[in-house]
C-alpha cells in the first residue's frame, strides 16, 4: 500500500444541536486516523444545509480539513457563490460538487442542474482555489440510461475542472476496476476513491442501498438476512467483509478510501485498525 493513499472521512450534516454535539465528539474519536479531509452532506430543501455550514466551520476551527458538499438543488446561484465566499474566508480549500436532490414538493428543476454545471460555476467564481471532489458511480448512477452515458458525464465533470472522485460505496470490487479501467481508457485520469459503508445494521443498509442504486451482492444479503436478529454476528460478518473488500481495494491500486462513518466512530475504527493502518 502506497504512503500516498488518501483517507478521508463522511459525516452527516447535524439539524439539532445535541447532533451537533454527538458529531464534534465523533470527529474527536476519529482524528487518530488523521484523515486527509472530512467531508459533511448537504441535505435538499434547507432540511440540513445550515446544519452542513454551521458544522463544516465548527470542524475547521478544530483544525481539521474540511470539505463541504455543494449542491444547488433548489438554491439560487447567489446563495452558492455566497457559501463559497464564506468557506474560502473560513481557509477551507475543498469541496464536494454535487447535482444533489430537490426539496421535498419541488417537481422539477431549473437553472443549473447537473453537476458538471456547479463545477464550472466554481470555478468561475472563485478560480483554482478549491479542489474539487465529485461523485463516481461504479455500478451505474441508477438514473443513468447505459454504462456509456454515465461514463460520459462523469468525463463531463473531469471536463469541467473536478480534480478527484468519491465513488457511491459498494461491494464488489470488480465493479471498481472495471470503472476505473473504463474511465482511463477515456482519458480520465483523476483519483477515484472509493467510497467504504460499515455494515451495522441490515434493515438500514437494505433501505439506503435501494434508495441509492447500490448494488448489496446476493451472498451478503442472506448472510445478513440470517443475522438480523443478531446484532453481533451483523457486526462481525460485516467487519470481515468490508475489511476483505478494501484491502482487495488497495492492493489493486485504488488511491485510498473515503468512509461513509454515519456520525458513528467505532464502525468505521474497527475496519481501520483490522486494516493494520491504526
Amino acid at each position: 500500500m502506497s504512503c500516498a493513499n488518501q483517507f478521508s472521512l463522511e459525516f452527516s450534516a447535524p439539524r439539532t444541536d445535541e447532533e451537533t454535539a454527538k458529531l464534534l465528539a465523533t470527529h474527536d474519536r476519529l482524528q487518530q486516523m488523521t484523515p486527509a479531509f472530512y467531508s459533511v452532506t448537504y441535505g435538499a430543501g434547507g432540511s440540513t444545509k445550515d446544519g452542513t455550514r454551521g458544522a463544516v466551520l465548527k470542524l475547521r476551527e478544530r483544525g481539521s480539513d474540511v470539505a463541504p458538499h455543494l449542491s444547488f438543488g433548489g438554491d439560487s446561484p447567489a446563495k452558492i457563490e455566497q457559501l463559497l465566499n464564506d468557506y474560502r474566508d473560513a481557509g477551507i480549500r475543498r469541496v464536494v460538487a454535487l447535482r444533489g436532490d430537490l426539496p421535498s414538493g419541488v417537481g422539477q428543476r431549473s437553472g443549473i442542474v447537473h453537476a458538471d454545471e456547479l463545477v464550472r460555476f466554481i470555478r468561475d467564481k472563485t478560480g483554482d482555489h478549491f479542489h474539487i471532489e465529485v461523485a463516481a458511480y461504479p455500478e451505474i448512477h441508477p438514473e443513468s440510461s447505459s454504462v456509456e452515458s454515465d461514463l460520459d458525464y462523469f468525463k463531463q465533470k473531469v471536463d469541467a475542472g473536478a480534480n478527484g472522485a468519491i465513488t457511491q460505496y459498494f461491494y464488489n470490487a470488480d465493479a471498481y476496476f472495471r470503472y476505473r479501467d473504463a474511465c482511463q481508457t477515456r482519458g480520465i485520469d483523476i483519483p477515484i476513491v472509493p467510497g467504504i459503508m460499515p455494515m451495522t445494521n441490515f434493515a438500514g443498509l437494505v433501505r439506503f442501498s435501494n434508495n441509492c442504486g447500490a448494488e448489496i451482492p446476493r451472498w451478503i444479503f442472506k448472510h445478513l438476512e440470517s443475522y438480523k436478529d443478531d446484532a453481533d454476528a451483523t457486526r462481525q460478518f460485516g467487519l470481515e467483509v468490508v475489511t476483505s473488500l478494501c484491502e482487495r481495494l488497495l492492493t489493486g491500486g485504488a488511491p485510498g478510501l473515503h468512509f461513509y462513518t454515519l456520525n458513528q466512530s467505532l464502525p468505521t475504527l474497527r475496519i481501520w485498525r483490522n486494516l493494520g493502518l491504526g
